[in-house]
């Protein structure tokens, strides 16, 4: 039995969660678009999901569990199956003696109860939950990864469980090849195909970015880097490296006999719910053969800047450059700073029908509708600085620059901004003013620097507190004489007063530290020692008159980073300080990644 739109509206108007007229709007929004009531009350926010499904539950007088903030326990959970559970979108929750609790989505199946009352001798206690906590409780079942390598390495025989692996699709990109393959049935041939289909999946599940396989002498070493820090995931026998190495070339379509030369590579997964795009290289070391994959999540790609950690002040500087018809922005750190993302983020906001957009990659690591994207290629001398050269000729609007490696590049891609291109690139700087110097040692005129550059935003990544085991704190004696030591705390309280995070005056900084609120995280089961996530700490530099000024006479970093901040800029440190405050990471974060 569903929930009529005629009992909802009905409980709505009562519970007073809806107005008469808001409601009597939904009804001809929904009657003139041709789609459900819940729909548009759901687009208007008029109300919540979680509200709307508790209602519902209440309406049909059963439960309702998020069980995304559940935890259930193994033995629990397995009662019912993972195929069957996934099939009919049931998940078995709680157990007290012979009642076991089923969250569903539809909780009124009574010919599915039956079945599991009979299947398991247990009476059933049906509950609503929604489509989210399904898919959360869904990845419950993987096993972890050495129970799993426990079950297959070594075992010529190896039996696969129903539902474990899922059927997934592999497309090489090398060389416009593809290979399709059904990694289920062939799991159940090769036990070395399983094995390197479990290590992707779990690299996928844990939301690792990088998957590195290290030969030893006497076996091998398997990490994953998640948020930024490697971790050890498993150590496998030596025997299973040639065969590892071949699936892999085999899937990158590259060539599986050559062991001297270093290969890069590419292919894809997808199923259901993600589509993963990996990276390959394989380079020979002196205990056989290295690879390391990047993992680009393409199903989560859509990012806004406010979702990668721009603030208020550095969002309407960022938004008012872009959107100028021509001139440079420029994205600046280290190698795994998140730049290509910031860039791709931009992009994706200027990509619109009216505008021509190419870019210049190597590699291409996401692809972009509507824009034209070149793989570089310095085999055939298809250089960046080629490349951007030829670009000129196709009547571009927005040119991409994956990398300025060089002064040819340096010096087209200023020509490109000068004759009424915008030019979106990357730099290998430490900061925003550091930057400009360095264009300077390449070769770049200064006035010509000066004349073209727009902004310069200076990135890195720092690890969020985990939100499931998120505690909050203050400041007691020891703790406030243990963090004098380590921090400058006059240096950071003055960057939170001069940001104005806290409203109140005191006496003293320590008085001030003893006051506010922190968090940190406990670490569980969900996270990494309190960290899930990673987002990032930003400087946003301007180029306003004054800095032109400071180029052209060929000032220092120093000295343009000291006229910036006289005329607001926020430093890197500065913006991991205000997030730390905020509670969103933890100071030691913030000093790991901004440390110079």
């Amino acid at each position: 039995m569903q929930v009529e739109n005629s009992q909802l509206k009905v409980f709505l108007l009562d519970f007073g969660l809806v107005s008469n007229k808001d409601l009597e709007s939904a009804v001809n929004e929904a009657r003139e678009n041709n789609t459900t009531f819940e729909e548009i009350i759901l687009k208007k926010k008029l109300i919540s999901k979680a509200e709307l499904n508790k209602l519902k539950a209440y309406i049909l007088g059963i439960p309702f569990v998020d069980l995304k903030e559940s935890e259930i326990k193994s033995e629990v959970l397995e009662i019912i199956s993972e195929p069957v559970s996934r099939q009919y979108k049931a998940i078995a929750f709680d157990k007290q003696g012979l009642h076991l609790k089923v969250a569903m989505l539809d909780p009124n199946d009574l010919q599915f109860i039956d079945f599991i009352s009979k299947k398991t001798g247990l009476k059933i206690i049906p509950c609503l939950t929604d489509e989210e906590g399904i898919k959360s409780a869904l990845k419950l079942f993987q096993k972890s990864l050495k129970a799993e390598f426990g079950e297959m390495v070594g075992d010529a025989n190896i039996s696969e469980d129903e539902g474990e692996i899922e059927d997934l699709v592999i497309k090489s990109e090398k060389e416009g090849g593809e290979v399709r393959v059904d990694l289920k049935k062939a799991a159940e041939d090769l036990p070395v195909i399983k094995i390197v289909d479990t290590l992707l999946k779990h690299a996928i599940l844990q939301g690792a970015s990088d998957i590195h396989i290290e030969p030893e002498e006497k076996d091998v070493v398997v990490r994953y880097r998640i948020d930024g820090v490697l971790h050890d995931a498993m150590t496998l026998p030596k025997i299973i490296l040639p065969g590892i190495v071949a699936r892999i070339k085999i899937l990158s379509n590259l060539k599986i006999d050559e062991h001297r030369l270093p290969q890069d590579g590419r292919f894809k997964i997808e199923s259901s719910d993600y589509r993963v795009a990996f990276r390959v290289s394989i380079i020979p070391v002196f205990d056989g053969e290295k690879i390391v994959m990047r993992l680009l999540n393409e199903s989560s790609n859509n990012l806004t800047l406010e979702q990668i950690g721009f603030r208020k002040r550095d969002l309407e500087i960022i938004n008012s450059e872009i959107k100028k018809p021509d001139g440079m922005v420029l994205v600046v750190g280290p190698t795994g700073s998140g730049k290509t993302t910031t860039l791709y983020t931009i992009s994706a906001i200027l990509n619109t029908p009216d505008v021509n957009m190419s870019t210049l990659e190597d590699p291409i690591e996401y692809r972009m509708p509507r824009v034209n994207q070149s793989q570089i290629n310095s085999k055939i001398n298809f250089t960046f600085a080629s490349g951007l050269r030829a670009l000129l000729r196709q009547d571009p609007d927005i040119i991409m620059v994956g990398e300025i490696r060089d002064r040819e590049t340096a010096e087209l891609a200023v020509h490109a901004a000068l004759t009424g291109h915008m030019v979106l690139s990357t730099l290998h700087t430490n900061s925003a003013a550091g930057t400009l110097p360095r264009l300077a040692e390449m070769g770049v005129e200064s006035f010509l620097v000066a004349s073209t550059t727009n902004i310069i935003i200076s990135q890195r990544l720092v690890r969020k507190i985990c939100l499931d085991c998120r505690e909050e704190y203050k400041f007691d004696e020891p703790l406030y004489n243990s963090f004098s030591q380590n921090f400058n705390v006059d240096a950071i309280s003055e960057i939170i007063k001069k940001n104005k995070i806290v409203k109140k005056s005191y006496k003293s900084n320590k008085e001030m530290w003893r006051d506010l609120k922190f968090a940190r995280g406990k670490g569980c089961s969900k996270c990494r020692n309190g960290y899930k996530g990673r987002l990032g700490v930003f400087e946003v530099l301007q180029i306003n008159e004054r800095i032109k000024k400071l180029i052209n006479n060929s000032a220092s970093g120093e000295e343009i980073e000291e006229a910036a901040i006289a005329d607001g800029m926020t430093t890197m440190l500065e913006d991991g300080v205000i997030k730390f405050v905020q509670g969103i990471t933890t100071i030691e974060e913030v000093t790991r990644v901004t440390k110079e």
